[in-house]
């Protein structure tokens, strides 16, 4: 079979966007192509442009495109952007916005009511007072907390009520239903697609439980300022973006306010008191921590010494836990992963006949009847 002329350079900006093993035997051949060590033929250049997510046109152009991601990236090194978005962080942002889209479009069918509360904050204002506005529309009350028997409770408290005040919420590991592209926590944390009809949260899955917890509360922050982008949420220090500090100091003063923290902090910064204070709060040991800092109880060499620490020890359990893991049931993860709102509208809307139902297998990442009918009965709306 003949060879074809690609650019090597194509090929290797290709490989290296892609999130793929290198020390597979596949990887070894994809190499020597982009090394320009060999020539691929028509037939393996279609399995490394599958095998990278690159459409195949692409590597027949005569330099890698400039990619930037969709919406404003307000994660920073200094000042500056972080790198070149990879294929999974691209795929995962555009699958979302074409959900929105489609929401956005049922929202208006169904004259609904656009979202209270999109843009109606700016960084004029307290974070304190947005925080309070944002545990009342969530009904999270410290007494509502004592009902948790752990913060994975909570957490899961917390996404269902905030999809019963209008907004998306998608927690996902990995793009689409494609265990083999894991999203990378540290490219990003989480997202926000900003609409009043159909506001987006977007948290990713591979990061702590815990972690979850404040990128949910943060990218909700910016659903108030009405407004897009991107997210690492780094606790360790404050962001030199102002939205991020907001959103931020929102969030954490959303899991653990300062006035309630002040008067249960028995004065000594350990693994002991924080954990007490994370069953309290049904929050994350992080967001304690970061918050007796807020309160300025302790020094900043005392805090940062305690939260890295702890930060290592949290990515550690959490290795072990995925080694550990089964992968959970697929009809409990799936409405997570494109939303439990969202996957009731889409099914609803098939089955009474206004989506066809092979825009609803797209749409929610299905291939099967029986699927279909599985997540339908999961939800409620079989």
């Amino acid at each position: 079979m003949s060879k074809v002329d690609v650019a090597p350079s194509i090929l290797r900006w290709a490989l290296d966007r892609a999130d793929l093993n290198p020390e597979t035997r596949r990887y070894a051949r994809f190499e020597q192509y982009a090394s320009g060590e060999k020539v691929p033929t028509v037939n393996q250049l279609e399995e490394f442009a599958a095998a990278t997510h690159v459409p195949f046109g692409y590597l027949f152009l005569p330099e890698p495109p400039k990619e930037e991601v969709p919406i404003p990236d307000y994660r920073t090194l200094g000042d500056a952007g972080v790198g070149e978005p990879s294929a999974n962080l691209l795929d995962v942002i555009y699958e979302a916005q074409m959900r929105q889209e489609w929401y956005r479009e049922y929202a208006r069918s169904q004259d609904a009511d656009p979202i209270e509360f999109f843009g109606s904050a700016s960084l004029n204002d307290s974070p304190l007072e947005v925080a309070e506005q944002i545990r009342a529309a969530l009904d999270f009350t410290m007494e509502r907390r004592g009902r948790f028997g752990t913060w994975e409770e909570s957490l899961r408290y917390l996404i269902d009520a905030v999809e019963d005040t209008g907004v998306l919420v998608m927690v996902s590991s990995v793009v689409g239903n494609n265990t083999h592209r894991s999203l990378s926590v540290d490219e990003f944390r989480g997202f926000t697609l900003g609409d009043p009809y159909a506001s987006v949260t977007f948290v990713n899955g591979a990061d702590t439980k815990s972690a979850q917890m404040f990128t949910l509360m943060h990218e909700l922050a910016h659903v108030w300022m009405g407004e897009s982008g991107i997210s690492d949420e780094d606790m360790k220090s404050p962001s030199k973006l102002a939205n991020e500090r907001w959103a931020n100091s929102v969030a954490a003063e959303v899991l653990v306010p300062l006035s309630e923290l002040r008067g249960e902090y028995q004065g000594s910064l350990n693994a002991a008191e924080v954990s007490r204070l994370a069953k309290h709060f049904k929050a994350s040991t992080l967001v304690v921590i970061r918050r007796i800092r807020d309160a300025q109880l302790v020094n900043w060499d005392t805090y940062i010494s305690h939260y890295r620490a702890e930060e290592t020890r949290l990515k550690e359990l959490a290795v072990k836990k995925k080694q550990q893991g089964s992968g959970g049931d697929y009809y409990n993860t799936r409405p997570l992963q494109v939303g439990q709102q969202f996957s009731r509208a889409v099914i609803v809307d098939a089955y009474e006949g206004r989506t066809l139902y092979r825009d609803a297998f797209r749409l929610l990442g299905t291939v099967k009847a029986s699927t279909f009918d599985g997540l339908a009965k999961k939800l409620g709306v079989a």
